[in-house]
């Protein structure tokens, strides 16, 4: 028998924040608030996550600008990884630079080949404030490096360049959610 709750049982799905919004491209600021409203906001990000069939959801993708991200995230050796960061910091990015196909909930249907680090380290507390130190490796790495940079004000379309920047770009203006 499976002991607690799964994540985002107990969430609403929320409406995602799609690109143009002016929330995606401003820092997020620091939580400093652990109460329920936190807890509420995470299985929240949990629930509407799931809902869209993605891999991991910030905050502010809901329209929410805090420190917060959620993830439920294979790695490349299909290892699973579940779980979320309050105020995270991204405090290592190194490895191998691999591009990769990468999209994202907030710009719905697309992606680009985005290059990011095959390791990343990320280090936040919990909802209750215990500290954490997440280690992500190939797939789950880019995940928690999408996440933060999410946080930042930066969506992966910044990340890209050239002619792959201008083909997405193409998309994202072509995109039925863009009308």
């Amino acid at each position: 028998m499976r002991q607690g709750s799964i994540p985002g049982a107990h969430g609403r799905v929320r409406p995602l924040t799609l690109l143009g919004d002016p929330v995606l491209h401003t820092p997020c600021t620091e939580v400093t608030d652990f109460g329920p409203e936190l807890s509420r906001l995470v299985e929240d990000l949990f629930a509407t996550m799931y809902a869209a069939q993605g891999v991991g959801l910030a905050a502010n993708q809901v329209g929410v600008p805090l420190r917060v991200f959620v993830f439920d995230c294979p790695d490349d050796e299909d290892v699973r990884h579940l779980g979320h960061v309050v105020n995270p910091r991204l405090v290592e990015a190194d490895g191998v630079v691999m591009r990769g196909p990468e999209g994202c909930l907030s710009l719905p249907g697309l992606e680009a080949g985005t290059e990011r680090h095959d390791h990343a380290v990320v280090e936040g507390v919990t909802t209750t404030g215990d500290p954490i130190t997440i280690h992500g490796t190939g797939f789950f790495a880019r995940c928690l490096q999408h996440e933060c940079d999410h946080l930042e004000g930066t969506v992966y379309a910044d990340r890209v360049r050239g002619l792959r920047h201008r083909r997405l770009m193409r998309q994202v203006s072509r995109a039925s959610w863009r009308r």
